[in-house]
């Protein structure tokens, strides 16, 4: 595909947000001549992947172009929601599903699906079942689910563990009583990038489902009145509170982006012995780490349960796949592209094997053979039994609350991790924004 047609948006550090979202003015719905705008992130390997199965359709089918956009993660979630807002949303807008595509649906702003799947019951057919409940709203189809299935994974420095003589946490109480150990060597017990935000509240998911249970989970994302005030909620900020005061963290973390990768150069590097991450990790960390992930370097586990606590513990918190929804603003020509691309481009062998190489598990359904002869056989099996074993796969809070909802939270948890509210304050102040 010739650069001239991508735009890449944020993938340089040097690049300010402010003028990376000007320059991207001219992808909206009207402006790429008929055809369609496809907007996501970029970031590599990930990028790769998505801009291959784009190039793959292009070629395929001369007289439907897409015109893809990306950008970083945290300037995609700004820029999409103000351009859906203004009606210039792209044809295909990439997303998480959940509560913010629940906003969409409800602002008349994204297409109804329901009726173009029972038309291509082939398509749903070939896909995790579980991936549809992110995409459904009151029971109708809005998005098509695509990618990967991304469980949060908690990693770690087999050689720092080695290093150290210690093995790994099978507790909360084995986590709180390794932060010593390693604080004692000079090496941060945990990496975060906590600027971004959402790598904080991944802490916070597990906490809440390890100490409260599912239950107590699906209250807080249902809105139940004073549900993120209930006891078991406040053991839970108390605790990651009780981790922040102990140095548990890297020094300067609420500096650090997850964009820019740093967080995960921490844990390769030796810097730092455990991270708190998504799936999609292990892929980056393969890509960057040099020997680190060949060698066998890199350990991981999901979270462990915390004594006492109701919850499961082979719960799991992250994304259950990645969406694709169509502008209700598109043009005719512009949505039948999307579907096209929906029906012929999303999840083809290609793409699949892509997926895996980089070391995901794709949310087709069928793939167990490719997965056992990759070279990372060890995570994708790993991650498809998290995937497929655990009794609740709880969407990322801040997919699965209202966009105004989300925010709110983010904002108390930076304020949280940086010990400036107590954790009754910030429960006040959720209850505030999300209670019935």
């Amino acid at each position: 595909m010739a650069l001239s047609r991508r735009t890449l948006l944020g993938l340089a550090a040097a690049v300010p947000v402010s003028a990376a979202l000007a320059a991207c003015g001219s992808s909206g719905p009207d402006k790429n001549g008929g055809g369609a705008t496809y907007w996501y992130l970029n970031g590599q390997p990930q990028e790769g992947v998505r801009a291959g199965a784009v190039d793959a359709f292009n070629q395929a089918h001369p007289k439907e172009q897409i015109k893809d956009t990306t950008f970083q993660n945290d300037a995609y979630k700004t820029k999409i929601k103000t351009a859906i807002g203004a009606g210039k949303a792209p044809t295909i807008i990439w997303g998480w599903g959940g509560g913010t595509l629940r906003t969409y649906v409800e602002a008349g702003q994204v297409e109804d699906l329901t009726s173009w799947f029972d038309e291509h019951s082939d398509v749903k057919k070939r896909l995790f079942p579980s991936s549809f409940a992110a995409a459904t709203v009151d029971g109708k189809i809005y998005a098509m689910p695509c990618e990967a299935v991304q469980p949060i994974v908690l990693y770690y420095n087999r050689k720092v563990f080695d290093q150290v003589g210690a093995e790994p946490p099978k507790s909360w109480d084995d986590i709180m009583a390794l932060v010593p150990r390693f604080n004692a060597k000079g090496i941060a017990p945990f990496s975060l990038g906590g600027q971004s935000r959402w790598t904080n509240m991944m802490w916070l998911e597990f906490l809440f489902d390890r100490i409260g249970g599912a239950e107590m989970v699906q209250a807080i994302i249902e809105g139940e009145k004073n549900a993120w005030s209930q006891p078991d909620a406040i053991t839970a900020l108390t605790k990651v509170q009780e981790l922040v005061k102990a140095d548990g963290f890297v020094k300067g973390f609420s500096s650090i982006t997850a964009d820019s990768h740093a967080d995960q150069a921490l844990l390769h590097t030796g810097r730092a012995a455990m991270m708190l991450h998504g799936a999609w990790s292990y892929g980056i960390q393969q890509a960057e780490g040099g020997n680190f992930v060949p060698s066998g370097g890199l350990g991981f586990m999901n979270f462990p349960p915390v004594e006492g606590g109701k919850g499961d513990p082979t719960d799991t918190v992250g994304n259950p796949a990645q969406y694709l929804a169509i502008s209700s603003k598109a043009s005719a020509e512009q949505k039948k592209t999307a579907k096209d691309f929906f029906a012929t481009g999303v999840l083809q062998d290609e793409e699949v094997k892509k997926w895996i190489d980089n070391g995901s598990v794709p949310i087709r359904l069928g793939t167990e053979k490719l997965l056992a002869a990759s070279k990372s056989a060890d995570f994708l099996q790993f991650t498809y039994d998290i995937a497929s074993k655990a009794k609740v796969f709880g969407q990322s809070w801040d997919q699965a609350l209202s966009p105004t909802a989300a925010e709110a939270l983010l904002d108390n948890i930076v304020k949280l991790f940086q010990l400036s509210i107590s954790p009754q304050q910030f429960a006040d102040n959720l209850n505030a924004v999300t209670g019935k």
